[in-house]
């Protein structure tokens, strides 16, 4: 068969949205399956149910990489270990750090001490390390210039990460959704209502802050499969697409110009800007184009009313992108794609005409 990759994005239902991302290419006779993500922890089922159903029953996965520590992208994964031999698990483990770190962190004086409570708050990362432990996987560093099979790691680098690290333990944001939804139970948690405003073509509202630094410890990931541009961002802000665009020529990749993308964080409004995405994917056309030049997929719940926000979709429409939700089933983008039954082309969601305030 000729070279030809497919990326498969699942309908993580919940009520709040979530991503996972088994994808499989065959490059010059080699065939590789590799796992970004898996969901929340009840979405491994559907992970290990769909790379068997399509990707033919395979015994082994060469590589499974956590983006970060979020339980809505690495709380799937666990099941992997149970039903697939692993060839390696990329993921960024803070406490292995703590001798660069300690000094940095007024509250701790003791390296053992500060390694404990980084476990304590990335706990979907050190069950992962344990599993991969007991299964003997080995486990690899995805900072920024390292490789995936075909993917290079354009973002974090290892400066950075620290430095996330540090400013993500003031405020953990595990923590912070914890207090918010136990805030939300009692009826103390107030929602600031959204308005929404009827906007021309090209006008972008994104508001100032970046996302959180659990966010921007994202892995980006990049390849070129059958001559095809494919970007893969987690849950990236704005700081980790500038840097991953900084280091992009270090892989011979020139910006503007991507041909499929995920949108980062489900469609968050904190995590692009209209600079970033400049620089991306270019400028905005001056009017609707007749047809889309790049794919945009966004990983996005139907019971998430809070994602995909309509501004970054709008963003998106405005320098070309046929822009695909995975509100309702599974999506899959790619090239020259084995056929699968039962399975036709996806409606392109439709240029919203109003947006956020």
């Amino acid at each position: 068969m000729s070279d030809y990759f497919e990326i498969d994005f699942l309908d993580v239902e919940s009520k709040k949205s979530g991503d996972a991302i088994p994808l499989r290419y065959s490059i010059d006779g080699v065939t590789r399956i590799h796992v970004t993500d898996g969901g929340f922890q009840a979405t491994g089922d559907l992970v290990v149910k769909h790379i068997n159903k399509y990707y033919g029953a395979p015994k082994y996965i060469d590589a499974v990489i956590v983006t970060h520590p979020d339980s809505d992208h690495a709380g799937g994964l666990r099941k992997l270990f149970d039903e697939y031999e692993i060839g390696e698990l990329w993921m960024l483990r803070p406490w292995l750090y703590v001798d660069e770190l300690i000094d940095r962190f007024s509250r701790f004086t003791s390296t053992d001490n500060l390694a404990k409570r980084l476990k304590e708050i990335y706990p979907n990362l050190a069950a992962l390390e344990e599993l991969a432990q007991e299964h003997g996987v080995k486990i690899s560093e995805p900072f920024q210039g390292a490789k995936i099979g075909d993917f290079s790691i354009l973002a974090p680098s290892k400066n950075r990460y620290l430095d996330l690290v540090v400013e993500s333990e003031k405020t953990p944001e595990a923590t912070k959704e914890e207090e918010e939804t136990l805030a939300e139970a009692a009826g103390q948690l107030v929602k600031k209502a959204i308005n929404f405003i009827k906007s021309a073509w090209g006008d972008e509202y994104f508001p100032e802050d970046d996302t959180s630094p659990e966010n921007n410890m994202s892995v980006i990931q990049y390849a070129c499969l059958c001559d095809k541009k494919v970007l893969l961002t987690g849950d990236a802000g704005r700081a980790a697409l500038e840097e991953a665009a900084d280091f992009a020529p270090n892989v011979g990749l020139i910006l503007p110009g991507i041909d499929q993308m995920q949108v980062p964080h489900h469609g968050s409004r904190h995590n692009v800007s209209t600079e970033v995405l400049d620089r991306w994917l270019g400028a905005k056309h001056g009017e609707q184009p007749e047809s889309e030049s790049f794919t945009a997929i966004v990983s996005a719940a139907e019971e998430d009313k809070d994602h995909p926000r309509k501004s970054v979709i709008r963003a998106f429409i405005h320098r070309g992108a046929k822009v695909i939700s995975t509100e309702g089933s599974d999506k899959r983008t790619g090239h020259n794609v084995p056929k699968r039954e039962g399975w036709v082309a996806v409606t392109p969601m439709p240029y919203p005409e109003d947006q956020e305030d």
